[in-house]
């Protein structure tokens, strides 16, 4: 059995996304519409929140139903030595069932009057060039690398704007860098919105700035390495190492280990940031089963933050929480079960814990964007489960249906509060080009 490779970084680069990926070579070029794709992806979701113990006056319910559309063409680049080619994309959003008091799961853009909108839409693109193994693009885009990674948690993917390099000249190497200067929200139909951070408050950076890349020792081995500047609010380094040991024909081992380090830099819009995040996975497979164990540490007196929806590649970033407040400790547990082996190919649950504790963020810098957010004793727990099953064959081949429940409980020092929350998530692919 061929162990499966988990990391986030490494799996971004196999997936060979348009946005990322490089294609062989130039040289290989069969022209602009002879190698250009068409995919289309019907997103039908409801996304139901219920908070706890939310102050009265305050909403403590959300739920909405929407569908997407997310359609995305890229064009194949022009022979010769240098290839020229275009992607582009097309969103839209169409509110199912929504409500005033009911409104804000992020699945649609609340209008003025507090309601969310019926539709919207966008529209954006990217021109690109090609030398040898080599592409630059420019536009709008979505991204990967684990300084900056647009996200796609909810109804309609987030795009950025700005340039990115992305190159494979050398055997088992693929290196990026990018300098973007806004970003499009999930719930959002304007590409020029502004640079955020997910935690910290106040202003944030203009631009964002990054370069990196993975490279595979061997089949089983891979490493990576990336550094950012967030303007005027921190420098990130981040550390990957992913490597698996096949013990037998149905059994086998991955480790996969993660590091950030994050400091101010500077007029330090977010404050004093002396921060280093890491976390270790390990995980056994055998047969249809496979078990995980993770431990994540949070060193410093601010969170760990992050510019970008899914710039976060550490193990215990879940569904809801992300378990990095200061000084946080966690530890996870996980269970995936593929029922394939017992007669029900397509079909995988999961399920997983994760406690966290000892979160102190009472020293945090008084003038920067995380004072006052925890407390000196906070903890916190989740609990994930989830069923996806994916059609195998036939008419509705890829059409996949997921099911998630999570629960989240903490004390006040940590600051998320509790919640119950459902996402149910209906997709179907289709390969037009």
């Amino acid at each position: 059995m061929q162990v499966m490779k988990w990391s986030v970084i490494a799996l971004a680069v196999a997936a060979g996304s348009t946005q990322m990926a490089v294609a062989a070579n130039q040289s290989e070029s069969k022209g602009f519409v002879e190698d250009s794709s068409l995919n289309i992806l019907n997103r039908n979701f409801y996304f139901n929140r219920n908070f706890k113990n939310r102050d009265p006056g305050t909403q403590n319910y959300r739920e909405e139903w929407a569908h997407g559309v997310i359609a995305e063409y890229a064009s194949g680049f022009t022979q010769g030595t240098v290839g020229f080619g275009v992607d582009a994309y097309g969103y839209l959003g169409l509110k199912l069932d929504s409500g005033k008091g009911r409104a804000g799961t992020g699945l649609l853009p609340i209008g003025s009057d507090g309601h969310a909108q019926d539709s919207y839409g966008e529209a954006g693109g990217a021109v690109k060039m090609r030398l040898s193994a080599t592409e630059l693009k420019y536009g709008e885009m979505r991204t990967a690398a684990p300084v900056f990674a647009t996200g796609d948690s909810r109804l309609l993917p987030e795009t950025a704007t700005g340039f990115l390099v992305t190159s494979s000249e050398l055997e088992g190497l693929t290196a990026e860098a990018g300098h973007f200067t806004a970003y499009n929200n999930r719930n959002s139909t304007n590409s020029d919105d502004e640079l955020l951070v997910n935690y910290g408050g106040g202003e944030a950076g203009k631009t964002i700035d990054f370069v990196g890349g993975v490279y595979g020792i061997t089949d089983d081995l891979s490493v990576s390495l990336y550094g950012a500047d967030f303007d005027e609010s921190w420098t990130q380094f981040y550390g990957n190492a992913n490597y698996n040991i096949a013990l037998a024909e149905d059994q086998a081992l991955n480790f996969d280990f993660n590091l950030y380090r994050t400091d101010d830099t500077g007029d330090a819009l977010q404050g004093e940031i002396d921060n280093t995040t890491w976390s270790l996975a390990a995980a056994y497979s055998i047969g249809a089963h496979k078990f995980t164990l993770a431990h994540q540490r949070v060193h410093g007196d601010t969170p760990f933050d992050y510019v970008g929806g899914d710039s976060i590649f550490l193990a215990n970033s879940v569904q809801y929480s992300d378990f990095n407040a200061p000084e946080e400790k966690s530890f996870q547990a996980r269970y995936d079960l593929n029922m394939a082996t017992f007669g029900v190919p397509g079909l995988v649950l999961t399920a997983r814990y994760i406690k966290g504790f000892d979160i102190d963020g009472t020293n945090a810098d008084a003038s920067g964007g995380y004072a006052g957010v925890y407390g000196e004793d906070g903890e916190h727990w989740e609990r994930d489960l989830q069923a996806k099953y994916t059609v195998q064959d036939g008419a509705a081949k890829d059409l996949n249906f997921t099911v998630r429940h999570a629960v989240h409980r903490a004390n006040d020092d940590q600051a998320e509060g509790d919640l119950d929350e459902v996402r149910l998530i209906v997709q179907y692919p289709l390969e037009i080009l």
